[in-house]
């Protein structure tokens, strides 16, 4: 067996070298001074000292020597299991790639203790910097969700927020919110952030999935490090890593949030893990109170409807006019390429319009003749009276400036605020011109029914009051 021996400075020396050294190189001069003197005493035949006296002096300075190199040994010997303990303890904070790394330069303790400690400062420095980044993270991914949480209106721009939001915070280029549709038991696309289709969120997903099952299976964060080529419709959204978490409330999964195509090299650390997961039990807790909130809202329209329902039952010539306006307004604003939100937005208010009609007595609604000036403008307060019944409840409130102002004008000689031109919302003049096309095509105890041509001729003889390109496209879709 061959021995390599490695040859070091003596700067970079251990102390224990370093103390054998210089000791030994001090001990030589008070030994050397005794022995030269011994010479010259000798030389010059002036014995002072006899021999046996001299050996004496000699043998103690030699003694003297020994045991101050013990002691100094046994204090250096202190020092370095010191620092072998704490080089111990620094192992398991740095590894021992890295002190191993240290000492290739340098075996003596000293040196590779104070670089040690100098890497921990530069670590524990580096450590500071990434938790103030945390800090301004998490400041602002709060200041977003309060500020999504103070500003919405539904669940879907919230949802889109806390996706957008921790996406970035955990430094993904995309991600994707699905939601588990309990009739179907599959999951679908809710909400995409970053790159993505038009179709999207037509995607859906069985819960039997490879990659779903795992998730929905563990309830709890996974890190899938290849996405699976399994044909999934998912896999174009899709980038290795990823970062999944289900959105467990009271241990049933609402859906799954999935964190895609991470910027960094650095896998995704349990912090990391641990901070999707706490997102996606809140915002499984926000996705159930949504659905609670739309139960109720579901049931104050349908208590709602079914009190319109009840006044257009006072007036046969009128039952069915509210469901008919909704059916020409939606038909209408599709054709006009209107949102789908805007599409139920007015369909909602058509079957509403006349709701106020209920603060109208009888004798006035179901009078067979022309109405007087004076029962006339109890008539005009049915919008006001409507927009009053729904204003309370929050769900229904974008409803009421269309249910206020479905019999403005834009020349201003509609009620009850005369607004003009512009100030007409496109959706009221679509609700205004389906309002009005029933009304003269359904029988009335004062005339006989008009038929739909003459019904659109009327309208454009109003081009005054009313907007005739939506008058051209109800002419459109109702020959």
């Amino acid at each position: 067996m061959s021995y390599k021996i490695k040859l070091t400075s003596f700067e970079n020396a251990s102390l224990l070298r370093k103390l054998s050294i210089l000791y030994f190189l001090m001990s030589i001069i008070p030994i050397a001074f005794l022995y030269f003197l011994y010479l010259q005493l000798v030389d010059y035949g002036r014995i002072i000292i006899n021999e046996e006296r001299f050996s004496s002096i000699f043998f103690l300075v030699v003694i003297g020597v020994a045991v101050g190199y013990v002691v100094m040994r046994s204090i250096i010997m202190s020092i370095i299991d010191i620092t072998r303990e704490n080089r111990d303890a620094l192992k398991e904070l740095l590894g021992p790639e890295k002190i191993k790394a240290l000492s290739e330069d340098s075996s003596n303790e000293i040196a590779i203790l104070a670089k040690s400690f100098n890497e921990i400062t530069n670590r524990l420095e580096e450590n500071i910097r990434n938790l103030e980044l945390a800090k301004r993270t998490l400041h602002s991914v709060l200041a977003k969700v309060g500020e999504g949480i103070s500003s919405m209106d539904n669940i879907d721009s919230f949802l889109s927020l806390i996706l957008e939001t921790v996406t970035e915070a955990l430094s993904g280029r995309k991600g994707v919110l699905l939601l588990r549709d309990e009739k179907r038991e599959d999951l679908y696309v809710k909400s995409v952030y970053g790159k993505a289709h038009d179709k999207s969120k037509q995607i859906r997903v069985d819960l039997n999935d490879d990659m779903f099952k795992e998730i929905v299976s563990s309830r709890q964060p996974v890190v899938i490090q290849s996405v699976p080529h399994n044909g999934s419709p998912l896999q174009p959204l899709l980038r290795s890593p990823l970062l999944c978490a289900p959105l467990l409330l009271h241990d049933q999964v609402l859906g799954v949030i999935i964190i895609s195509d991470r910027m960094t090299d650095e896998p995704f650390d349990e912090e990391e893990r641990n901070l999707l997961h706490n997102l996606a039990l809140q915002t499984a807790v926000a996705v159930e109170n949504s659905r609670l909130n739309e139960d109720a809202e579901k049931t104050y329209f349908e208590t709602i409807s079914a009190l319109a329902m009840a006044v257009e039952a006072k007036d046969p010539y009128s039952r069915g006019h509210s469901e008919r306006v909704a059916n020409y307004a939606v038909v209408i604003a599709q054709e006009m390429g209107m949102s789908q939100e805007d599409v139920i937005m007015l369909r909602d208010a058509a079957k509403l319009h006349d709701l106020g009609k209920i603060g109208v007595v009888d004798k006035i609604l179901k009078k067979p003749g022309p109405l007087t000036p004076q029962e006339m403008e109890m008539m005009k307060k049915h919008p006001e009276i409507g927009e009053g019944i729904i204003k309370p409840i929050r769900s229904l409130k974008k409803l009421c400036d269309l249910i206020r102002h479905h019999h403005e004008k834009l020349d201003g000689t509609g009620y009850p605020d005369g607004l003009t031109g512009d100030q007409l919302h496109p959706l009221v003049r679509i609700l205004q011109v389906s309002d009005i096309y029933d009304a003269l095509t359904t029988n009335r105890p004062y005339r006989d029914p008009f038929t739909s041509q003459q019904a659109i001729d009327t309208l454009k003889s109003m081009k005054d009051q009313v907007d005739l390109k939506v008058v051209e496209t109800l002419e459109r879709v109702v020959h």
